[in-house]
């Protein structure tokens, strides 16, 4: 194996991607909506490679490849319910664009009356989901990386947080846009070639199925996870989607609610062709060595062991944009809520816009630590990130999805829709085990039951008092603080 060669290609890539991020974000004014939403002015097409690569992320590219490694085209389910997911926030929440929300908290609580009880206990939410997300993405990226360059686990763990962290704390959103947007091109490339590639060096089509075990080719691979988990293993990626905060901040970033709203429709056709991919990638590797120990090592064993040397290096780049992207999207999310809405919750205020780079650049740095510090206690993509979803993210979809078509949804009700959540998901993954079995994950029984608090304890509770015009001008009012830029004193104006 090339290892030094996979790991000085790396190094040259992060630099790479370091220098373009600081040069197109050496021109940023450097106000909070500049360095945390670009400006809110982020064109469609940037808007399509900074979803379409935060889609392509650790999960649908090496735990995909993994899982259909083990069960065929079950291999597909990621993808299938990863688009669902933004197909459903470009039908049903594109529109809140124009309402100007910064981060996921402002608009979840602008839904039940701007209360801050709720607003706050959402933030904590999202920002703790924030950090497993980047968990999953450096986990992701660190195993990947670690059989790539054959370094120690915990060491690629590292220098894959600090390869997308340092871009990140330099050029704020629009570095990761942009950066973002690159690495979409060289990941749709590279996983389509290497599926080609990999069914051509398996001895074709039928040679490639004809080793699986028979369920796991039926459709789906239904046959051999089962009905239940595998409409549970879509569910829980499509509410991933609708409820993780860096999905919401491409809507806040956009530069219209119709660019949004088509690059979102794009993203999700793209994603849907995009999902049979990690599913043949997988088979193709089982068919060449079914004796795996970790099925999570089957993209990178299929990119060192197989495949020709400038393919490899290739599949080395692609298989860390998706990492990357995705992370780099999570971190930026996860310090928007904590100086936006955390910092709130402690100090009583918000930061002023002098502070906020800088308080946003030692956020990131904080945030990623944390997150590494996850990374390094396990080692299954797929597992963690469904336990995570259907725990932190089940209460924040449906508070969403309630509070924006339902009225009457009040912030008793969505406390009741969070708690809840958690508690089933937490019960079903360390109380009852064998309802995990059935389900495959518990995001099902955790989103139905939690709707279901939501909607009893709303109707058993006084509505809300504020309009939801005056919910948004009470948000619009505390924001204001951390949008004005501040003009240098050489260039007031004379009667400043």
């Amino acid at each position: 194996m090339n290892s030094h060669l996979f790991l000085g290609t790396f190094f040259v890539y992060i630099v790479g991607m370091i220098l373009f991020g600081w040069w197109i974000s050496r021109n940023d004014r450097g106000s909070g909506d500049d360095f945390l939403l670009g400006g809110r002015g982020v064109p469609i097409f940037l808007t399509i490679g900074t979803t379409v690569a935060t889609m392509v992320g650790t999960g649908s590219s090496m735990g995909a490849v993994g899982f259909g490694y083990a069960n065929g085209w079950g291999g597909a389910l990621y993808g299938i319910g990863g688009a669902i997911g933004v197909l459903l926030l470009a039908l049903c929440f594109s529109g809140v664009r124009r309402l100007r929300f910064m981060t996921m908290s402002e608009e979840l609580s602008y839904y039940v009356g701007a209360n801050r009880i709720v607003r706050n206990v959402v933030a904590l939410l999202i920002y703790v989901a924030c950090i497993g997300w980047l968990g999953a993405h450096i986990l992701g990226g660190g195993l990947y990386l670690a059989w790539m360059a054959d370094i120690p686990a915990w060491q690629a763990k590292l220098i894959v947080a600090l390869g997308f962290g340092v871009y990140c704390v330099i050029g704020g959103y629009m570095a990761v846009v942009w950066t973002d947007t690159v690495q979409a091109i060289v990941l749709f490339v590279g996983f389509f070639l290497m599926a080609g590639v990999a069914v051509v060096d398996a001895g074709g089509f039928s040679a490639m199925t004809s080793s699986m075990d028979p369920a796991a080719l039926s459709f789906l691979g239904v046959d051999k996870i089962g009905l239940i988990p595998a409409i549970s293993l879509s569910a829980v990626i499509a509410v991933g989607v609708l409820s993780t905060p860096s999905f919401r901040q491409r809507i806040y970033s956009g530069a219209s609610v119709g660019s949004v709203r088509r690059s979102f429709l794009v993203t999700g056709v793209l994603y849907m062709a995009f999902s049979i991919v990690p599913a043949i990638i997988g088979m193709a590797t089982y068919a060449l060595n079914p004796n795996l120990e970790n099925t999570n090592f089957a993209f990178p064993y299929l990119a060192t062991e197989v495949l020709p040397l400038w393919l490899g290096l290739l599949l080395l780049v692609a298989g860390l944009s998706a990492t990357m992207s995705s992370a780099s999207s999570d971190a930026i999310a996860g310090v928007t809520t904590l100086i936006r809405d955390v910092y709130v919750l402690f100090k009583g205020r918000a930061p002023s816009a002098g502070n906020v780079v800088r308080f946003s650049r030692f956020g990131l740095v904080f945030t990623i630590g944390l997150a590494l510090a996850f990374a390094l206690s396990s080692d299954n993509v797929i597992k963690y990130i469904t336990s995570m979803v259907s725990t932190v993210l089940s209460g924040l979809f449906v508070c969403g999805v309630l509070g924006r078509f339902w009225p009457r949804y009040n912030w008793q009700g969505a406390l009741a829709s969070l708690v809840v959540a958690s508690i089933t998901s937490l019960v079903m993954l360390y109380v009852m085990p064998d309802w995990k079995t059935f389900w495959g994950n518990p995001v099902i029984p955790s989103v139905v039951l939690s709707a279901l608090a939501g909607v009893v304890v709303s109707l058993l509770t006084p509505a809300s008092r504020l309009s939801a015009e005056q919910a948004l001008e009470k948000i619009s009012e505390e924001r204001k603080r951390m949008e004005a830029v501040e003009v240098p004193l050489g260039n007031k104006p004379a009667n400043a």
